[in-house]
């Protein structure tokens, strides 16, 4: 019931319908080599899971990206989504930069909406964390942390000021912030970005864009960050610790493609935890230690530096010293996941491939429509024959397993329209047919049970002896087989890709629901009828018809004959 009402609650009462049911977009792609590196099948798959994370970036599920012949890749998008925003998402080469902030703050629900005859307010603390180690060692570190919601010891004008002067500067001469923000505070800018001379009015526009963004809303994170030029400052959005901030970025210091490498790994002697380590070509690693001397002379947020892949900040660590040496060490409150998956984006967010559109069709339903019709009808007969076995064969008890069936498939059909905006489950023809396939799960389950209670009468007990006797040797066979089915599904969704995994996906959540059902429906029911007077007593279509099973006669103790009183004689005996 529950799962019912947070159905028609959140007005998701279908489920979403994958690409060859719904139709939609196929995109292909050829891969050219860039930048003298070759194409490969390592630079491919890169390109398959950047692209995947774009595609998925729209709000897109179901979604497919695959990889075809040596140098093809094939994206194919479900209706419902922007085909030309998507066509422009994936044909796009993935850029990586490092760009100084100039301003950030919690954007949306968390965000404090500004006075409106004041700039945004930079107000926002360092990310709580591990400090940077103060040793001589060449192996300098950065701070990798979450935003704190303490306000900075500026004032709310003075802060707005800076801010403004900051972008103002960033417009004027170079990919860093002004020291204008630095940690002393005791000088005040002369000037508002009004008042400066050049760049003004970007600046200003720049600050009004920032003002109205929400970067909780996909539509408005779409249109910022991705189209800026890397010699320009811009708006962006980034989410730390699933909390969404907004930033204004100076023009990019350092390209993606000065990064060597980089790898996620484990302090094993300090208390830093998981962090990410980077390696800078000698290019690189000059521009870092410039970004880093200056960045490290400002007060936050400008002492921060954004990683921005794709137009979005992915991180921000803020700095505290010049960082020389070619390597840096990002900590902080990193997961396992969270450092692997930052070292993955900046070892290959610089694609050094780029793709050539080579057709974009689009794809009816029709034939989908077709085949799910083909499919319904094949469910619909075997599901008529199965309930036309259990009412031959069983009788009475097939009403408990047209019960349970019906129970099962509600289940199925509410989770599955809950699954679409929850995790971005689709239903496709593999889909359905793992679901139609549950069914014959399903009725072996009840059948199972049914002939361990039939057992148990052939043997010349009641029902409802029978039914509690008969229900640990039938669950602990339910078990066995709903764990080989499951095991089965969960193999079939980790060695597989694309459709193939809609349907094992079905099959694994109709095994699970198979279980939920039998337990919490079929037996507690099984249980009640057995006190109803037409099971209870073997009615001919209760199908529990003790003489129709061969029940041998109900075990009866006869008395035996008192022996003779103590004292008397027997009369044989006199």
């Amino acid at each position: 019931m529950a799962l019912t009402g947070g159905m028609f609650l959140s007005g998701n009462k279908t489920p979403r319908l994958g690409i060859d049911l719904a139709g939609g977009t196929s995109i292909t792609l050829k891969a050219k080599a860039d930048q003298g590196s070759a194409i490969n099948k390592a630079n491919m798959d890169t390109a398959v899971d950047i692209m995947n994370r774009r595609v998925n970036g729209l709000g897109v599920s179901e979604a497919e990206v695959q990889t075809q012949g040596n140098d093809n890749i094939i994206v194919n998008i479900p209706k419902g989504t922007n085909s030309k925003e998507a066509q422009q998402q994936v044909g796009t080469t993935a850029k990586l930069y490092f760009r100084p902030v100039l301003a950030s703050e919690p954007s949306g629900g968390a965000a404090q909406s500004p006075s409106p005859s004041a700039s945004p307010s930079g107000s926002s603390s360092p990310k709580p964390g591990a400090s940077p180690s103060g040793s001589a060692s060449s192996k300098e570190k950065t701070s990798s942390k979450e935003k704190a919601s303490s306000s900075s010891t500026a004032s709310p004008k003075a802060s707005a000021t800076s801010q403004g002067r900051a972008v103002t500067d960033a417009l004027k001469a170079g990919s860093t912030p002004s020291p204008s923000g630095s940690s002393s505070g005791s000088s005040t800018p002369k000037a508002t970005p009004s008042a400066s001379a050049g760049g003004s009015s970007e600046a200003a526009k720049l600050q009004a864009q920032y003002a109205t963004l929400d970067c909780t809303k996909p539509d408005q994170r779409a249109k910022v960050g991705g189209a800026a030029k890397p010699g320009e400052p811009t708006v962006a959005c980034g989410q730390i610790r699933k909390v969404w901030y907004k930033y204004i970025l100076g023009p990019a210091a350092v390209d993606g493609t000065e990064v060597k490498n980089a790898a996620a790994r484990f302090d094993t002697q300090g208390a830093s935890g998981w962090q990410v380590v980077m390696n800078f070509t000698s290019s690189g690693s000059k521009k870092f230690a410039d970004v880093t001397g200056q960045l490290a002379k400002n007060q936050a947020p400008q002492n921060e530096f954004a990683i921005v892949l794709d137009g979005e900040v992915v991180s921000s660590p803020f700095v505290q010293t010049a960082i020389t040496g070619g390597q840096a060490e990002i900590s902080g409150s990193f997961t396992q996941q969270d450092a692997q998956s930052l070292a993955n984006m900046l070892s290959y967010g610089a694609l050094p491939l780029s793709f050539q559109e080579q057709s974009v069709t689009t794809v009816t339903a029709a034939l989908g429509g077709e085949q799910l019709h083909a499919g319904l009808l094949a469910g619909a007969i075997g599901l008529a024959l199965v309930v036309l076995y259990l009412v031959v064969y069983y009788r009475g008890l097939s009403l408990v397993a047209m019960a349970s069936l019906l129970v099962s498939a509600i289940l199925t059909y509410v989770i599955m329209s809950l699954l679409g905006p929850a995790i971005g489950f689709a239903l496709n023809l593999p889909a359905v047919c793992g679901a139609i396939v549950a069914i014959g799960i399903t009725a072996d389950s009840f059948i199972v049970y049914f002939e361990r209670i039939r057992d148990e009468i052939r043997e010349g007990r009641s029902l409802r002896p029978a039914v509690e006797r008969a229900w640990p040797r039938a669950r602990r066979t339910i078990l066995v087989s709903d764990f080989v089915s499951f095991l089965a599904a969960a193999v079939l969704f980790i060695v597989t890709v694309g459709k193939v995994q809609g349907f094992a996906f079905t099959l694994g959540l109709t095994t699970l629901l198979d279980v939920v059902v039998v337990f919490l429906f079929t037996k507690p029911l099984m249980t009640l009828l057995a006190r109803r007077k037409f099971f209870a007593n073997g009615h001919k279509w209760s199908g529990l018809e003790p003489k129709s099973l061969g029940a041998k006669p109900p075990l009866r103790r006869t008395r035996r004959p008192a022996g003779p009183a103590a004292g008397s004689v027997d009369p044989k005996e006199a």
